[in-house]
This record gives C-alpha cells, sequence and structure tokens, in this order.
C-alpha cells in the first residue's frame, strides 16, 4: 500500500512540473549595481548577516562560483547582457547606444508576445533608443532606485497585469544600490529613499586586499555595506511580489552584478574585484543547491540562456552560449576562459583595458599607459583624494600612483593573490603561464576584430602604440547612433541656454 501511494504521488508530482514546463516560461533578470562578489555571503568576508536573502536563494538554485561580467562598468555592461555580444562585437564600447542594429533580449521577448518590463537604470539598460518597454518605472518613481517597498509595489502591479493579460513576462528589475552614494546614517536621504534593514560600522568591515586600511575606507565600506543590506532587502521584497502572485514555480530567476564595487582596482577595471560577480540561477524543476565552480561563465551567456531555456530561436549568432547545461548539472566544453574588456568611462579619453582569465592566472593589457593618461573615475570616492593630499598616508603614494597610471602589461595569481597585489609580469618563474594566457587572449582579439589588436600585437613599440591610441582607436563619437548624437546636442545647447539665463539674472538682481 504504501509503495503505491509514493508512486502515486511521484506521478502527481511529475504532473505539476510537466504543467510548468508546458506554459511559456517567464524570465526575471535581477541585477544590483556596484556589486562586488566578495561582499556576498556566498563568497563573503567577515560581514555578519550582510545578504541573508540572497544567500538563501543561492543555497536554493544553482550557484556559479567562477562567473564574471565582461565588461565591468554600468551601460557597456547591461548592453552585453541584452545583446549576447562583447563591446567589440556590438560597437558598443562605451555609454553609447547601439548604432548597428542587433537582437535583444527586451525586442525578442517582445516579439514573441511577452510583456517587457523594467523598474531602474531603463537608459543604461536599453541598447535600442527605438525601443518601447510595456512597463517602465525609473529612479524617481522608486525613491532614487533605494526603495525595496516601492519595487515591491510595482513588481506586484507588473505581475497582475500579466496575469489579466495572460502573457508571460520578460522583467529586469535593477537595484541601483549598492551605487555611490552609499547609505550614510550622518547624511539626509533622498526623497523616498528608505533605511537599510541593517546598519554596519567601520569596525564591523573586512578591508579588502586591493584598498588600504585606513580610516577613510573603513567609513566607505561601511556605508557602502549599508548600502548591500537594502540591495538584499530589495530582492527579497520583489522575490516575495513574485510568489504572492504565484507566479515563482514558472518563472526562470537570474541575479547578478553589472560589476565590481565602487572603488579603486574594482568597478571599471579588469581585476578579479571588478568582473567577478555573484551570479545565482532559479530554474523550474531544476536540482537545488548546486554549485559550478569547474566553468568560467559571463554575463555574455545570459541572452543564449534565455532563448534556450524558453524555446525561442533568433538567425543571428550570440558571443555567448546558454548556460542551460550547466543549470542540469551537465559538462560542456570551451569554458576554460574568461576574458574582459573596458574602453570607454562616462567621461575622458579612452583607456582600453583586455584581460584574460583561466581560474588559476589573470593577465591583463593596459594599452592606455603608453599614453601617459591619468587614470580617474567616480568610484574613488574621497580615498584617492585623502592618500595624495594628506602626509600622514604618504605610505600609500605608489599604491595610488599605481592606480592613476598602471603598467602595459599584469599578471597574477588568481587564486593565492585574488586581490592582485603581487606582478607577476617579470617573474621568471611564470613566464609559460603568462605566454599562453597572451596566446589566448590575442585569439580571442582575433575572432572578434577587436580594434586594439595592433596596440596589442605592438605593444613593444610605444610610440606606434600612442599614435594608434591618438589617430586610429574608435572614438566615442564615431561608434554612437544619430539619435545619441543629437540628443548630447540637446543637452549641451540647454545647458548652455540655461547657464546664460542664470548669468542673466544675476546681473538683473544687482
Amino acid at each position: 500500500m504504501m509503495n503505491r501511494i509514493i508512486i502515486v504521488l511521484a506521478f502527481v508530482l511529475s504532473l505539476g512540473v510537466t504543467r510548468a514546463q508546458d506554459k511559456p516560461l517567464n524570465i526575471l533578470l535581477f541585477t544590483a549595481d556596484d556589486l562586488g562578489y566578495e561582499a556576498s555571503g556566498t563568497f563573503g568576508r567577515n560581514i555578519p548577516d550582510l545578504t541573508p536573502n540572497l544567500d538563501k536563494f543561492a543555497d536554493g538554485g544553482v550557484r556559479f562560483d567562477q562567473a564574471h561580467t565582461n565588461t565591468p562598468i554600468c551601460m557597456p555592461s547591461r548592453s552585453i547582457m541584452a545583446t549576447g555580444l562583447y563591446g567589440v562585437s556590438s560597437g558598443m564600447m562605451g555609454f553609447m547606444h547601439m548604432k548597428k542594429k542587433v537582437p535583444t533580449t527586451m525586442q525578442t521577448f517582445q516579439d514573441n508576445g511577452y510583456l517587457t518590463g523594467i523598474l531602474g537604470k531603463v537608459n543604461h539598460s536599453t541598447p535600442d533608443m527605438q525601443f518601447k518597454w510595456d512597463y517602465v518605472h525609473d529612479y524617481a518613481e522608486l525613491g532614487a532606485g533605494r526603495s525595496p517597498s516601492k519595487y515591491a509595489a510595482f513588481s506586484t502591479e507588473f505581475f497582475e497585469r500579466c496575469k489579466d493579460e495572460g502573457k508571460p513576462f520578460y522583467f529586469m528589475v535593477n537595484s541601483h544600490d549598492p551605487h555611490r552614494p552609499f547609505y550614510d546614517p550622518e547624511k539626509p536621504m533622498k526623497k523616498g529613499e528608505e533605511r537599510p534593514s541593517k546598519l554596519y560600522s567601520p569596525d564591523e568591515v573586512e578591508v579588502p586586499g586591493y584598498l588600504p586600511d585606513i580610516p577613510q575606507v573603513r567609513y566607505e565600506l561601511a556605508c557602502y555595506y549599508n548600502s548591500v543590506r537594502r540591495l538584499d532587502d530589495t530582492f527579497n521584497a520583489v522575490i516575495d511580489a513574485l510568489k504572492d502572485a504565484g507566479l515563482y514555480d514558472n518563472t526562470m530567476i537570474v541575479f547578478l552584478s553589472d560589476n565590481g564595487s565602487a572603488f579603486p582596482f574594482a568597478k571599471a577595471n579588469t581585476y578579479v574585484a571588478s568582473t567577478k560577480t555573484p551570479f545565482y540561477i532559479h530554474h523550474p524543476g531544476m536540482k537545488a543547491g548546486h554549485v559550478d565552480d569547474k566553468h568560467m561563465v559571463a554575463e555574455v551567456d545570459l541572452f543564449a540562456t534565455f532563448l534556450d531555456a524558453t524555446g525561442i530561436t533568433i538567425n543571428e549568432q550570440t558571443d555567448g552560449k546558454s548556460l542551460m547545461p550547466l543549470i542540469e548539472g551537465k559538462n560542456q566544453k570551451d569554458r576554460d576562459y574568461h576574458f574582459g574588456e573596458i574602453d570607454y568611462k562616462i567621461g575622458g579619453k579612452a583607456t582600453p583595458m583586455r584581460s584574460v582569465d583561466n581560474k588559476r592566472f589573470r593577465y591583463i593589457f593596459n594599452p592606455w599607459h603608453m599614453t601617459g593618461y591619468r587614470y580617474s573615475n567616480s568610484n574613488e570616492g574621497e580615498i584617492l583624494k585623502t592618500i595624495e593630499k594628506d602626509p600622514e598616508f604618504a605610505e600609500y603614494l605608489e599604491w595610488a600612483k599605481m592606480y592613476r597610471y598602471r603598467l602595459p602589461e599584469e599578471l597574477y595569481d588568481v587564486v593565492n593573490d585574488p586581490d592582485a597585489t603581487n606582478n607577476l609580469i617579470d617573474d621568471p618563474n611564470y613566464q609559460k603561464e603568462l605566454a599562453e594566457l597572451q596566446q589566448a587572449l590575442r585569439n580571442w582579439m582575433v575572432e572578434k576584430k577587436d580594434p586594439a589588436l595592433t596596440l596589442f600585437d605592438n605593444r613593444q613599440d610605444k610610440k606606434l602604440v600612442n599614435d594608434y591610441m591618438q589617430n586610429e582607436f574608435p572614438t566615442k563619437r564615431s561608434l554612437m547612433p544619430d539619435e545619441q548624437l543629437e540628443e548630447i546636442k540637446r543637452k549641451a545647447e540647454l545647458k548652455k541656454k540655461n547657464k546664460a539665463a542664470d548669468k542673466k539674472g544675476k546681473k538683473a538682481k544687482h
């Protein structure tokens, strides 16, 4: 009798799985903004109770421990998520929309009868300026992108609309946490912003090896962890809304960050701290608690994965490969390397960087070093200024100089030195490993028609590299579509007009 009950129960459960699979699969892509891998409990440093909801989600799904972003800076990273193409393949090598039309996740799903929705980071996550989402709420409506309750309310509204219309969904939820400005309890909050459920003190933080252990760093890290905790609050609020809507069991959920934390040697660079990301997937019917630490995976794989999971096809080829075999616990060939690229930040000149990682070593190529350009970015906070101006921290000036100017080539043992503190590029004991990675990178650059290939092949010729950077490397304007150039022109004219009006108003007062 007991055997019959077990057989019947197994049959009923199998029917439930089959029905879920027969329905069109929903896709929920949740991204963090500037979440370093080390801030996640699954990798974590010794920070108490930092991401309890994300940790629980990771334990209940599939976790990829060798996961990376490919272009670790905001809009370029999100363009890769949307297209499944490296920046050098799509032409989106910085903060630019697409100039040449290529398939995108949102357009593809919309064309196949899905409702498309987005919360937060709308401009940075929509590479095609002509695309119209079915459901949109952005920064201001979301409490500066930092209100868990508003994310929950809008998510609920979107899920109910999908149910009412009887349509599956592609829903991209982008938290603005833990992007700067971090949550600082000593400063006023932005309109609609909410307090994290837990706050951290400078004494509680663990300083990563790529940062100096000074009071300014500890204070900024504490504020950063406050924002990380609020990200965790937001994620939990959205997942609860999905469950309350009765859609959790038929939804593929992916969580990752767009790049590393907003600190020097992390975001907008190509170190491990720049590219490595928490990467968790829930897929209906899959075994919970699976950890893949063998295969190198990346954001470039997302589009191919979503297509494979839903059975939708496109005519064009993506650079990435479906993760479905790995989600199912199988092995997959040709996942031995990760490739990273940076070309343009939101402002300033081109600073091309390329990296290749084989889980044991990481090689980095910095041709911009040869131009004498002084590197800076908005992820510095007050750390660099403090060190460069205060004699008390003079011992860290070489660290700051390395950040500002780099070296043309770097090699790190990512197992024993993930914080990239010991450059092995000239060590005779690692020349074999160096040669392997250099060849792997060159093969990739040739395959992708990378404009930095000329720089790589002539990396010993400083004059040629400098001339090519100045005269031949693709410019921002050459990569932008006409609509974006016109928008930039309009904004510049409006800024000029407002400045003239302010000047006129001040004269009238006098």
